[in-house]
Formats: structure tokens, sequence, C-alpha cells
């Protein structure tokens, strides 16, 4: 049986045609089930105990000592996570706010979504700062309870997974699966698994996990006051960098309904692990750093810093928003002109002109010129502060590569149309 010809016995036997195995298939699968909460792990370790730096243990004793450092959940830890879980849930069920509509789905409809996270936002932050205020909490308690936060939250995912698997095997519909438990498990069994009101896949990529980052680096902030009694401006730089990131995300929160994860994705270990796991836990990376590194920037260092990171929002946020907008209203002018639009057999507009006339994925340029903003404040004596827009850029290429393969498939020539009228895939004029 051929990869395009599998059915999902779970849903509708009138589903997207499958794309070829990603990421390896299954085994490429179970590989990286295991490898992301190690890679985890071993990039806190040399930023606590190697100044930041990659490090091999060489001998048997620097095994013992690394193995040592494996962290276990602590009564505190399992409190404070499976609190903050249950407060944004409960957040994003009954705190009010518009209802939007997501994009059609294969079989013509479309879902409806509580776009609320401004408010679980703001909240959040006041719960925070009301616990810190009233003694519950000490300021520092996510760098001090980093180590028992993250296997508490990565023992939480893992069995979470279990549990979207067995979900979307019994309910999803309008899916694309293989078959096959090690690639389903990883890429999951189902496209919008839902509770009831409770939308599992919109809760983990926008609520918990962005949030924490968030309250992370300001813990992290703190601890450096408390190590050092002052607050550095590289910092202040990352700290405001990242609180106004995600402070536009959900000022912007429709937008993600367009989204590639949301629209394509199926919701499994992959994207539970990197909302719950990957991103409150290394995008802090650079703050982690920051704490025990106290050196100063110059004012044109500082400024420049701030201008890539402008520059780099400016291209993310406009080109989101302009393709956004188009799909709701593919006769919006673009740029005080009528859009350029390629018009395919689907039926469906692709936008050829703006941002989207520049490169196919100009977004994706911007976010790695943020990305690299973030980490400049880092200065260079550590590659780990840095693992962000390496990281980043890798994933980026990659999903960019998966896109094209998906949008070649569902347009056929009129993908290839666009192609040539849009040649480069991420930056104008080099790639």
């Amino acid at each position: 049986m051929t990869e395009d010809t599998r059915k999902d016995t779970a849903g509708s036997s009138a589903q997207p045609p499958l794309p070829r195995w990603a990421f390896g298939g299954p085994w490429g699968s179970l590989f990286l089930t295991v490898a992301l909460p190690v890679i985890v792990f071993y990039l806190w370790v040399c930023l606590i105990d190697h100044e930041g730096r990659l490090f091999w243990p060489a001998t048997g004793e620097a095994w013992k000592a690394l193995l040592s450092r494996i962290p276990l959940p602590t009564l505190q830890a399992v409190l404070l996570y499976g609190g903050w879980l249950v407060m944004q849930a409960l957040f994003q069920v009954f705190l009010p706010g518009k209802i939007e509509e997501g994009t059609p789905l294969h079989d013509g409809t479309r879902l409806k979504y509580r776009m609320n996270g401004l408010l679980s936002y703001a909240l959040s932050l006041a719960v925070a700062v009301g616990l810190v205020y009233a003694g519950v909490i000490r300021p520092t308690v996510f760098y001090d309870q980093f180590g028992p936060l993250l296997a508490t939250a990565t023992i939480f995912t893992f069995f979470y997974s279990v549990y979207l698997h067995w979900h979307g095997r019994r309910h999803g519909k309008n899916e694309r699966v293989y078959n096959n438990l090690l690639h389903d498990f990883f890429m999951g069994a189902s496209l919008n698994p839902r509770s009831g009101a409770f939308d599992h896949k919109l809760f983990c990529e926008a609520r918990p996990g962005l949030i924490l980052w968030v309250l992370g680096n300001f813990s992290i902030a703190a601890k450096q006051v408390e190590l050092y009694g002052t607050l550095t401006v590289p910092m202040v730089l990352v700290c405001l960098f990242h609180f106004w990131y995600i402070t536009d995300y959900y000022l912007h929160e429709p937008a993600i309904l367009t989204t590639w994860d949301i629209k394509h994705e199926n919701f499994g270990y992959m994207l539970a692990f990197g909302d719950l796991v990957w991103v409150p836990f290394t995008y802090v990376f650079q703050a982690v750093y920051l704490a025990t590194h106290t050196h100063d920037l110059s004012w044109w260092a500082a400024t420049g810093i701030v201008l890539l990171n402008l520059a780099g929002f400016v291209i993310f946020r406009g080109a989101n928003i302009q393709k956004h907008r188009f799909k709701k209203d593919p006769g919006r002018p673009v740029w005080g002109k009528p859009a350029e639009v390629i018009r395919t057999a689907r039926g469906t507009p692709i936008l050829a002109s703006g941002f989207w006339g520049l490169a196919r994925h100009i977004n994706y340029m911007g976010d790695l010129m943020m990305a690299l903003a973030w980490s400049l404040p880092c200065l260079f004596g550590a590659v780990v502060p840095y693992f962000y827009p390496i990281y980043f850029t890798i994933l980026l290429v990659l999903r960019e590569r998966r896109d094209n393969r998906m949008c070649r498939h569902k347009y056929g020539a009129d993908w290839d149309e666009y192609s040539r009228r849009v040649p480069y895939r991420i930056v104008p004029w080099l790639y």
C-alpha cells in the first residue's frame, strides 16, 4: 500500500492525500521522541554547569556526573505546573472572547474558536504578580525549580500524547494518518482533537507554553537581581523582546488560525512537546545564560540589536497579517494596489504581491531576524544562547520544504506558476 492510498480507519474515507513520510518515518519518529527531551536536558546542563558551552563527558566519572544531574519532579514543581495547566484550561473554556471561524477543513466545514488569549495572558500575569506579592511563591521560582519543572512537563507531555493518540484514533476525522503507531504517535492521529468545548491544539499552541515563556524570563531576571543586585541591559532587552513578541501575538490572535500548525499539522507528540516543553524551557536559554553573566552593552550595540529586532518584527507581523487579511478578503488591496493573485484550479487563490511577492515564506525571514536579535545581547562567549536561532533556521528551512511539497501536490501547475513568479523561498534575492 502506498502512502497516498492509506486511509484513516478512524475517520472519513474522503481525506486529504498523504505526503511522504516526515522526519524519516517511523524510526525517525521514535528517535526524535527520545532525543528531544535529552537535547533539552543536555543544553540546560551546558548552561548551568559549563558556562553555556557544549561539552562531551569523556570519562566514566564525567558520565556519572552528567547522569546525576537528571532532574526529577518535586512536589512543588508538580503543584506549580499542574495548577498552571488547570488555570490556563479554565481560562480558555470560560473566559469571554470573540468567536472566530477557522479555515475550511477537507469536508468544507469550519471549526469555531474562542479568541480570549489576550484576557488569559493579562490575567495570568496578574495572578503571578499577586502570588509573588502575597509571598505564596518566590519571584525566582522558575529558575530555582527549572530542572524539576522540566522533568514534570516532559513526563506529563508524554502521557498526554498517549491520550491524544487514543483520542485521535477513536474520534478523529479529516485526518492524515499513516496507520503506523510510531509515526502517528509522533506526528499526531488527529488534526483538531477536541473534548467538548476544549480544543487541545489551540490550547497548547496558544496558552501555557507561550505565557510561561514570558513569566519564566521575568523569574530568571529576578534571579539576576537576587544574585548580583542589578538588572543588566542585555537581560532587559531579552525580556522586553520576548514580552512584546507574545503580547503582539495575543493582539493578533485570530491570525493563528491561518498558520501551518493549525491548518496542516496533526496534533501529536511533536507539537505537544514543542508547545509544552520546548517553548517555555529552551526559549528562555538567553535569559538563563544572562542570569549569571552580567556584562553590559554599548549604546550603539544595544541600538543596533533593537533595530534588527524591529525590522524582523515588521516583516514577520506585516507578512502574516497580509496573508490573514487576504484569506478573509481576497479583493482587499495590498500595499495600496489591487492584489496580484494566481487563480487556481482548486478555486483557492494564491497571493503573489506585497510581502508574498518577494518570497514564498518571507515571514520566516522576519522570524529569523528576531531570533538573532534575541541572542546577540548574550555576546559571543558561548554557543547555547544561540541555540534558538540555530535550531529555528533548521526548523523553518525544513518546514518550508515540507510546505512546498504539500502545496505542489495540492495545487499542481498553479503552484509551479507561483514558484516561477516568486522564485525565492525565504530570503529575497538570496534563498
